[in-house]
C-alpha cells in the first residue's frame, strides 16, 4: 500500500509539473502526437481502401461477350456447362434487353440509347472466379480458356486491376510499418531529450536528495512518470488528430461516392489499432525516460 501510495503521489506531482508549463508541454505533446499520427493516418487510409476493395470484390467478375448469332437457349446451355467448372463460383446470363436497360440507366447514355432502332447488344455471361483462383497466372489461364470457346466473342477481365489495387494496399501497409518504426525512434528521442532537460533543471534538487540519502528509486520515479505522461498524452493527441482528419475528409469522400451512386463512410482506428497506438506510446514514453534517467542521474553526484 505504501508503494502504491508513493507511485500515486509521484504520478500526480508529475502531471502537476506538466500543467505548470502549459506551452512547452503542449508543443512537446503536439510533436509526439503528429509523429504518431502520420503512420496512424496512413494505416487508416489503407484500411479504408481495403474495405473499399472488399466491396469491389463483390462486383468484380469476368464478362464473356458471346457472338451475335448465339441465341437464348445456346447462351443458357453454355452457362450450365460453365457452372460445372471448378474455377468458377457462379455464372449469370445477361440478356441483350437487360444489358440495354442497364445502359439506359447510366447517366449520359439514356438519350443515346433512345436513338437506337434495334438492340445491338449480344448475350453476356457474368462469371465470378472461385476464391481459390487468386493468382494473376490462374486468372489469365481462365481468360484464355474462355476466349478459345467457339461461342466467345470477347472476354473482359474485371479482376486483374483489383489484384493490382490490392498490391498497392499492401505497399501502403508496409510503408505505414516502416514510417511507424522510423517515427517511433523520433518519439523515443524526443521524450528522452525532454526528460534530460527536466533532470538538468532539477539538478540541485537531485543533489540535495542524494545528500540526505534518498534511494535511487525515490529519485527516479517522478521522471519515469513524466515519461509515461508524455507517452500517454502524446498517444491521445495522435488519436485526436487521426479522428479529426477522418471527420474533415468524410464530406468530400461522401460527395465523390455520390457521383458513383454509392455511400462510403470512412472508418477510423479499430480497437486493436487504438490499443497499439496508446500502448506503443506508453512504451516509448517509459523507455525513453528510463534510458535518459539511467544515463543522466548516474552523472549527478553530490560534492
Amino acid at each position: 500500500m505504501i508503494w502504491l501510495a508513493r507511485h500515486r503521489q509521484d504520478a500526480l506531482s508529475s502531471l502537476a509539473r506538466l500543467r505548470e508549463k502549459p506551452l512547452p508541454t503542449l508543443m512537446t505533446l503536439l510533436m509526439i502526437g503528429i509523429a504518431l499520427a502520420l503512420p496512424g493516418t496512413l494505416y487508416v487510409l489503407t484500411r479504408n481502401l481495403s474495405l473499399l476493395g472488399e466491396g469491389w470484390e463483390q462486383t468484380a467478375a469476368i464478362s464473356l461477350f458471346l457472338k451475335a448469332e448465339v441465341g437464348k437457349e445456346e447462351a443458357r446451355a453454355l452457362a450450365r456447362r460453365l457452372s460445372g467448372w471448378r474455377d468458377l463460383e457462379s455464372v449469370t446470363v445477361i440478356s441483350p434487353d437487360q444489358a440495354l436497360q442497364e445502359l439506359r440507366a447510366e447517366t449520359g447514355f439514356a438519350e443515346a440509347v433512345e436513338q437506337l432502332e434495334t438492340n445491338p447488344l449480344p448475350f453476356v455471361l457474368s462469371l465470378r472466379p472461385a476464391p481459390s483462383l487468386n493468382t494473376a497466372a490462374g486468372l489469365e489461364g481462365l481468360r484464355e480458356a474462355l476466349a478459345a470457346m467457339p461461342e466467345a466473342d470477347l472476354v473482359r477481365m474485371d479482376t486483374l486491376w483489383l489484384q493490382r489495387f490490392q498490391g498497392i494496399i499492401q505497399v501502403g501497409e508496409r510503408a505505414a510499418m516502416v514510417l511507424a518504426s522510423a517515427l517511433a525512434v523520433g518519439v523515443f528521442l524526443v521524450i528522452g531529450n525532454t526528460i534530460r532537460l527536466e533532470i538538468e533543471n532539477r539538478r540541485q534538487e537531485i543533489v540535495i536528495m542524494e545528500t540526505v540519502g534518498a534511494t535511487p528509486g525515490f529519485i527516479r520515479r517522478p521522471f519515469l512518470w513524466l515519461g509515461l505522461w508524455y507517452g500517454c498524452l502524446g498517444g491521445l493527441a495522435a488519436w485526436f488528430l487521426i479522428a479529426l482528419a477522418r471527420l474533415l475528409m468524410q464530406t468530400p469522400v461522401s460527395q465523390l461516392a455520390a457521383l458513383y451512386r454509392a455511400d462510403f463512410v470512412l472508418v477510423g482506428l479499430d480497437p486493436p489499432a487504438l490499443a497499439t497506438l496508446i500502448g506503443g506510446s506508453l512504451v516509448l514514453g517509459l523507455g525513453g525516460s528510463w534510458i535518459s534517467v539511467a544515463r543522466h542521474l548516474a552523472a549527478i553526484k553530490p560534492d
